[in-house]
């Protein structure tokens, strides 16, 4: 039960890239790649602060100012530059590979010996319980911040940004700042995946960011299937099913591993998993 329930825990700390995704990917129709190399950056930031025993409220802007940094930065090549979205964010993603390396100062940082986030709550016994009940509380204000920003004109005009570019540009909105306002934002989610998991994992290494665009992409997938679905348009639920297609993710790589699959090819069973939920929605209209 145990290992189930740290899947869960890894899918709450996963939940900041899925929002960041939904954000680039649902709302502004961006196909972000900056997000492996700003969710690297979070744990980065996160680790050296720790170390060096910063507040936590500290860490905790750091860590979202630079990955909106990050965000901003694709976004002012892609809108400034008028380079491809997707070329953008590789080329911001692999400029952050050097930057992260630069502020971890090695390839991997230690942080099981630091106090961090996990180590509230000094009354509850440490364990599995006491880490979800943590995260749970954090990614519940963080969604809620997030759905109400949404649901505000400002929120508002970044929906039509993406929906209907011109219409919304011929009301007199700057769609290149939304797009840049949008990135940074779900840059900074992203990063705060990297703050969760480097805490929760015990450790910050560089290459922890490999294949974490895809975590993110399969959470909104399953979600968006579901969205589809019922035909749902609050944003609130469409929040809700983000956040569970993350967890769902990670219980079915939980389930993958405990029925003896070996751990060298998670990665493999991650892809084809993500293939799956790709395919299967399309095959069925197809046939329709």
């Amino acid at each position: 039960m145990e290992f189930y329930l740290t899947a869960i825990l890894q899918g709450f700390c996963f939940a900041g890239i899925a929002f960041g995704i939904y954000i680039s990917m649902k709302i502004f129709n961006i196909p972000d790649i900056t997000t492996d190399g700003s969710y690297t950056l979070g744990g980065a930031v996160t680790g050296v602060m720790l170390t060096h025993h910063q507040p936590g409220y500290l860490i905790f802007l750091s860590v979202l100012l630079a990955g909106a940094v990050a965000g901003a930065l694709t976004g002012l090549i892609h809108t400034k530059l008028k380079i491809n979205a997707l070329l953008a964010g590789i080329l911001v993603m692999t400029a952050l590979y050097s930057v992260n390396l630069t502020i971890l100062g090695r390839s991997n940082v230690p942080l099981l010996s630091v106090a961090n986030l996990f180590s509230a709550l000094s009354s509850i016994p440490d364990g599995v319980s006491k880490s979800l009940l943590i995260v749970v509380v954090f990614i519940a204000m963080i969604m809620l911040i997030i759905g109400y920003i949404l649901k505000t004109d400002f929120g508002i005009a970044m929906r039509a940004t993406g929906n209907s570019e011109p219409m919304i540009r011929a009301l007199g909105v700057n769609t290149d700042r939304m797009k840049i306002t949008g990135l940074a934002m779900a840059n900074a989610l992203t990063a705060l995946s990297g703050y969760l998991m480097a805490q929760q994992q015990g450790y910050a290494d560089i290459n922890m960011g490999i294949g974490s665009v895809i975590i993110g992409l399969g959470s909104v997938i399953i979600a968006e299937t579901i969205i589809n679905w019922l035909q749902i348009t609050s944003v609130w639920l469409n929040l809700l099913l983000v956040l569970t297609g993350a967890i769902v993710f990670q219980l079915v790589l939980a389930f993958t591993l405990s029925i003896g699959v070996d751990a060298n090819l998670l990665k493999l069973v991650t892809a084809l998993f993500v293939l799956i939920i790709v395919g299967i929605p399309r095959l069925i209209r197809r046939e329709i």
